[in-house]
């Protein structure tokens, strides 16, 4: 079923940003920084069980600040354009993403799933066999730091070029500020552990870090995978999963990915209202997590005897 077909239903509808949902997302801000601020208590506490109970929640707090990071690229947060940098560069700062090269990349990723041009910005690719392997290299996404070094490196020296095709200097500029701000932090770090921060630095940032990469992954993993990627129709290309308020909440409504490709300006906390539809025409439609991941499992089951085949 075409989009065109169905363009009149509220699934496909765009929308504006109102006051209450701009009330809606600083609401989620604050409890973010409620659950940073404890994590962060719990993990430099010498209890090893506060430690570890710390550095799991600062893992979920950095996590869930990468999906409100996602809700700005979008611009659907605020109602004046300009907070969505501002808020959205320290969101991803955690786990060193930058939100204008996430920007460029993930709203060509919008334009362009289900053709070879399709660019996101995580590069975890949902074409390939779904395998044990290729699931547990996805954990630990060790290109992609590598990648974020190399563009730092670059940027830090001012040959930094986008290679995805073509962008305004404005973004390229944006860019290159951004991973010189990566620079910085990474001096600050390192000046904190010659000063005996190391310990710090290891509780508050690296610990969490190795927690949230592969929990981003699993919060980014059931959007294509397993979907008919080489179709341009979101109902094929794109899942959805009902899921709980818990783990809407958690990944920000990514969740409800066919509601949020169908129409990426509408504000995260009224996807919802769009579910149905969803559940209605979408080709790939879950219940729970729980049913996606035992689809996956499945897959992964299959694979393992055509490859023993």
């Amino acid at each position: 079923m075409s989009q065109t077909a169905i363009s009149p239903r509220l699934l496909f509808q765009r929308a504006t940003v109102r006051p209450r949902d701009e009330a809606v997302f600083i609401v989620k801000l604050l409890v973010l920084a409620v659950l940073t601020a404890a994590g962060a208590w719990c993990a430099l506490q010498p209890t090893v069980a506060v430690t570890v109970a710390g550095v799991v929640l600062l893992g979920l707090a950095y996590t869930h600040a990468v999906e409100l990071q996602h809700q700005c690229l979008h611009h659907s947060a605020f109602r004046r354009s300009r907070l969505h940098r501002i808020v959205g560069v320290p969101l991803g700062l955690p786990l060193m993403v930058a939100y204008s090269h996430y920007r460029v990349r993930h709203l060509q990723h919008h334009r362009a799933l289900g053709t070879p041009d399709d660019t996101e910005f995580f590069g975890f690719d949902t074409r390939q066999p779904l395998t044990a392997g290729t699931l547990v290299r996805g954990f630990i996404d060790l290109r992609r730091l590598a990648a974020v070094a190399r563009d730092t490196a670059q940027c830090v020296a001012g040959r930094w070029e986008y290679d995805m095709g073509q962008i305004s200097p404005r973004s390229r500029k944006a860019i290159v500020t951004e991973y010189r701000l990566f620079a910085a932090a990474a001096v600050l770090l390192l000046v904190a552990c010659a000063l005996g921060g190391g310990e710090w630095v290891l509780r508050l940032w690296l610990l969490p870090l190795v927690v949230a990469m592969p929990m981003h992954f699993l919060v980014e993993l059931p959007e294509h995978i397993l979907c008919d990627t080489e179709s341009i129709d979101v109902l094929r290309n794109t899942r959805s999963i009902t899921g709980s308020p818990l783990t809407t909440w958690f990944t920000n409504g990514n969740n409800l990915h066919i509601e949020h490709h169908a129409a990426m300006n509408v504000p995260i906390n009224r996807l919802r209202e769009r579910h149905g539809e969803a559940r209605e025409l979408g080709l790939h439609v879950q219940r729970t997590y729980a049913d996606f991941f035992l689809i996956v499992a499945r897959e992964i089951w299959r694979n393992r005897d055509r490859s023993r085949a």
